[in-house]
């Protein structure tokens, strides 16, 4: 026996005695339809057991209901928590969120920005590593965009990284440390250029400061290789790009029995789950990554609502001192 015939928006215009575009209107809450009519078809809706099919109202709307993300580096749980956060904010707004990797290749980065935005109603871009030009270009062509980490001409949220890392230098020089080394990371970043700014601080304002910068990279090897260079530099106390090349380095020192701290004193920066846990635990700077996410589900929900969003919203990421920090061996 065949199943019952589903009710349809057609059976709902006509049992409300009105068009297809009211019924339309009315399911996705248009305010602009009289209240009496709009009760009508309520009313109607209800009698008949019709309830709006999420497709046909994306087709009605002329929306998917989802939203893109591209972050550049996936496997990095820096952004994972900015992505968990982004998620629950859309979802709990009816969304769905799709994702794009771009494996910190700024190629892939602009060609997948462009692509997932063809599938989507508008888009977010973590941390972007495209030129200024690029990103302009791109930003123009994608909109509604909004940028994570990054400005443009785009609504924007981001972390303030320069005044976190100056705490923790200020944190080890009042422990005795005068010699740093910086592991470097993605240069491309915007938060690098803050860090940089906060290395410039300390060596103006800091007396018999010293800060020798070291290519490094983002990732747990890039850490671990760094540290002859490190140890060759002379320094005492690490500042790391992020936490994962910080714990590498602390996994290198403490294989070659390099007491942490005492010879070296390391320090992370984003507070990822497993900060904590190290052996000894790793002083860093928490960056709020999952309100970022919220943040920026916010404005790109203002955008597409046809809502003006605030411009430029920072937050604050703050100070953690941990094991992995004390004073240097005299």
């Amino acid at each position: 026996m065949a199943g019952a015939k589903q009710t349809t928006i057609t059976d709902v215009a006509a049992h409300a005695g009105v068009s297809l575009a009211t019924v339309s209107r009315v399911m996705n809450g248009n305010a602009t339809v009289d209240p009496a009519l709009a009760e009508r078809v309520r009313a109607s809706a209800a009698q008949l057991g019709y309830s709006a099919n999420p497709l046909a109202r994306s087709l009605v709307l002329g929306r998917t209901q989802t939203i893109s993300v591209v972050v550049p580096d996936l496997a990095n749980p820096t952004f994972q928590g900015m992505l968990r956060g982004l998620s629950r904010a859309a979802v709990a707004d009816g969304y769905h969120v799709l994702i794009a990797d771009s494996d910190e290749h700024v190629d892939e980065e602009r060609l997948l920005a462009l692509e997932s935005r063809r599938r989507s109603d508008g888009l977010i871009l973590c941390a972007p590593r495209m030129s200024d030009e690029q990103l302009a270009e791109v930003v123009a062509d994608v909109a509604p965009v909004v940028l994570v980490n990054r400005t443009g001409d785009a609504p924007s949220v981001a972390a303030d990284y320069r005044t976190p890392l100056r705490g923790i230098i200020d944190h080890l020089y009042a422990q005795g440390h005068r010699r740093f080394a910086y592991l470097a990371g993605a240069a491309r970043s915007a938060s690098s250029g803050q860090r940089l700014s906060a290395l410039d601080d300390a060596r103006r304002e800091l007396p018999d400061c010293s800060i020798a910068e070291i290519p490094a990279g983002v990732d747990f090897a890039s850490g671990a290789g760094a540290l002859d260079d490190v140890l060759t530099s002379g320094a005492t106390a690490v500042l790391a790009f992020n936490d994962l090349s910080a714990m590498g380095l602390l996994s290198a020192a403490t294989e070659r029995g390099i007491p942490v701290p005492g010879r070296l004193s390391i320090a992370g920066f984003d507070d990822i789950p497993f900060a904590r846990y190290t052996s000894p635990a790793l002083t860093t700077a928490a960056v709020p990554m999952g309100e970022l996410g919220a943040r920026a589900w916010s404005a790109l929900h203002d955008l597409l609502d046809g809502r003006t969003p605030e411009p430029a919203v920072t937050v604050s990421p703050e100070v953690i001192v941990r094991g992995s920090t004390g004073a240097p061996a005299a």
